[in-house]
């Protein structure tokens, strides 16, 4: 088979690009924008308005109460208060795996170094508002500025209006996205930037591109995208056992990279036992326009497409992917209420004194003087006498007077119904804001969780995302971190900085070989991120927990740990030295968990801490007991060790005794056969 050009080889691969993009636009542009009007909605001064309400409200006051606004603070603020992480766990559930320890602070320096706080937020942010976020994860050197240093690191970035920029497999159906087998991540430049940097005129692109759904070029911008594609490949692995009975897996490309490796093998005695068939996949990256292939980025770390993506809520109908945040289910009501206020606000602004009707003939010439009442506040008002039906002037007053405007009834009742359906939409944080005094600790945290229930589904559809994350982050570093002896930063759980040397060859205490610690080419683990109540008081709650327990402990030990814990979980300010010496005391009784670098201070802290006279006297009492058991057994297995030699020098004599006895038992049998045959022999001989 022909080996196809690789310009041809890109232009396929771009039209089917294309192809697949108009797909997924042709069957999500409705939806997606229906998301961007959502963000919008809430985001941007005036965009309440925007549609066939500003045109039917042209030339009339337009206020907004923009209360949605408040809504989504509030939810973006609870998330921020309890942010979530993830963790690495081992698949088979070992405790303490020091592997999966080094991951999580390798992640949390990753996350540190990138400032992954924004591109979380930006996401969270945006998927509570329009329905839909998203960041990526992208490899990078340590030191760009360094010719000779290639390391890289992981670095979390954000993206902007993820509703119009990111796209997936329209067969993609889970959540995460794990599924999706492309991916696509549009940007937008100017058409100068574009020609500068690609060289490329937008104007030459074929006639079919300004057909597809998606306008690849305006006259203002054209669109590059990131074009992220699944290649899945079928590979055999051949298994060989070596003459130890130990197994050793080849693939094809280390038989390729070593053309002598077959022969070594069979010359140190492994022989091939069996082959597995296996799956690879790989993500490759191009960089596209809507007139061909700009770049391809080859093959990127991991087996995952880099990119992040979390909702707000989201389901499927109609087969085709729904997603929404806060705000599209309470524009209707912010709406109403922005009419009614403007409305009330015309009302107001109309003069509430009653003003005089005249005829032209009774202010002719008195204009301004009339014009400027309301500014001068003149002492008295002129008019002109009118002509009456004789012809004869005569005095005469207004003709009539204006009546101030007066609220429709009907609009004062809307009022509170439209208040009432936003508090309904939106939850209504007034019960956890206006706490009244003298209630009740159960209390408050009752209110408390059911504000947190209105806002529960959008921190644990971001968990998901976090999960996700956590994946792509390890199939990275799998391939990237795997550098011998590199020292890279971590960081702990508590905030705590530390250093971890990576590939570092170690004694196994139990097979005594070497083994590489730190390696993370073969972690697998299962990646965990755990959402809370997120409550700003839930350490309180703890607090108030521990000293109910209190009451009613009659332990003087169980007394003093709950003590230590509750002063552990104060908050305040200017506690935080006293949070520390309480968790140091903590670690000293066993109660808490240490980590490694505190196990490491509590060893050099026994080493260096001079010894109770009591504490030796018993250490010594308990050795010395210790030796006379250890001399007890060796003399029990002395005297077995003699007993059983007895009974083998035993056995040894019966079996000399017994080989004797056969010997003769032998020769006497030989002898009385010999005689019988003499006998038998000799009457043969007479006759």
């Amino acid at each position: 088979m022909a080996r196809i050009p690789n310009d041809q080889r890109l232009a396929n691969l771009h039209a089917e690009a294309l192809r697949q993009f108009n797909d997924i636009q042709t069957a999500l542009r409705d939806e997606r924008l229906q998301c961007l009007q959502d963000r919008r909605f809430y985001s941007l001064c005036g965009s309440q308005w925007e549609g066939p309400l500003w045109d039917q409200y042209e030339n009339k006051p337009k206020f907004e109460v923009n209360k949605i606004m408040l809504a989504v603070i509030r939810i973006v603020n609870e998330y921020r208060n309890n942010r979530i992480t993830v963790d690495y766990v081992s698949k088979d559930g070992t405790e303490n795996d020091k592997l999966a320890e080094v991951c999580d602070g390798l992640y949390r320096a990753d996350e540190q170094a990138s400032v992954a706080d924004e591109a979380y937020d930006n996401a969270f942010e945006e998927a509570v508002g329009g329905g839909i976020g998203a960041w990526r994860l992208r490899t990078v050197y340590e030191d760009e500025e360094d010719p000779e240093n290639e390391r890289q690191r992981i670095r979390f970035e954000p993206i902007f209006d993820a509703d119009s920029s990111v796209f997936f497999d329209l067969n993609a159906k889970r959540q995460d996205k794990s599924d999706a087998k492309y991916a696509f991540v549009v940007n937008s430049m100017t058409r100068e930037s574009y020609k500068e940097i690609y060289n490329d005129d937008p104007t030459d692109w074929p006639k079919i591109i300004h057909q597809y759904e998606f306008d690849w070029a305006t006259p203002d911008v054209v669109f590059v995208a990131e074009y992220y594609k699944v290649e899945e490949k079928t590979e055999v692995i051949r298994i060989f056992e070596a003459i130890d009975g130990t197994e050793e897996r080849y693939t094809a490309q280390d038989f390729a990279d070593d053309e002598m490796l077959e022969e070594t093998l069979m010359a140190v005695g492994t022989r091939e036992v069996r082959q597995k068939r296996i799956k690879r996949m790989r993500v490759r990256k191009y960089i596209m326009s809507g007139g061909k292939v700009l770049e391809d980025a080859g093959y990127i770390a991991g087996k995952n497409i880099p990119i992040v993506v979390v909702y707000g809520k989201r389901w499927f109908v109609d087969n085709i992917e729904r997603c929404m945040g806060a705000v599209r289910l309470a524009k209707d009501a912010q709406r109403l209420k922005n009419m009614q206020l403007s409305k009330l606000g015309e009302i107001s602004a109309l003069s509430s004194i009653e003003k005089p009707i005249m005829t032209p003939e009774q202010v002719a010439g008195h204009q301004v003087m009339w014009a400027e009442d309301n500014l001068r506040d003149y002492p008295y008002l002129l008019i002109n006498p009118v002509t009456g039906a004789d012809g004869g002037t005569q005095i005469s007053g207004p003709v009539a007077y204006t009546k101030s405007a007066q609220i429709p009834p009907a609009m004062a009742a809307l009022l509170a119904i439209t208040e009432q359906d936003m508090q309904d939409i939106l939850g209504n944080p007034q019960g956890a804001d206006k706490m009244i005094s003298g209630v009740s600790g159960k209390a408050v945290e009752m209110i408390q969780t059911r504000v947190d229930m209105q806002t529960f589904i959008y921190m644990s559809n971001f968990a998901k995302g976090m999960k996700r994350c956590g994946e792509i982050w390890l199939g990275m570093a799998k391939e990237i971190y795997t550098e011998d002896k590199r020292k890279m930063k971590t960081i702990a759980a508590t905030g705590e900085a530390g250093m971890v040397e990576l590939m570092q060859p170690t004694i196994d205490t139990e097979t005594g070989a070497v083994v590489m610690a730190n390696d993370l080419s073969s972690a697998t683990f299962d990646v965990v991120a755990e959402v809370g109540p997120s409550s700003s008081s839930k350490r309180a709650a703890t607090v108030r927990a521990l000293t109910g327990m209190l009451q009613i402990t009659q332990d003087p030990e169980t007394a003093q740990v709950l003590t230590a814990m509750a002063m552990m979980n104060m908050e305040g300010e200017g506690v935080g030295d006293a949070n520390a010496y309480f968790r140091k005391k903590l670690l000293r009784m066993g109660v808490v968990q240490p980590t490694d670098q505190e196990a490491e201070e509590l060893m050099a802290e026994m080493q260096g801490k001079p010894q109770d006279p009591n504490a030796m006297y018993l250490q010594a009492a308990a050795e010395n007991e210790m030796a006379k058991a250890a001399r007890a057994r060796a003399d029990t297995v002395e005297t077995v060790a003699s007993a059983e030699l007895k009974r083998a020098q035993t056995l040894e004599t019966l079996g000399k005794v017994e080989e004797t006895a056969q010997s003769m038992a032998m020769t006497n049998a030989q002898a009385v056969q010999e005689i019988l045959q003499g006998q038998i022999v000799q009457p043969v001989a007479n006759q």
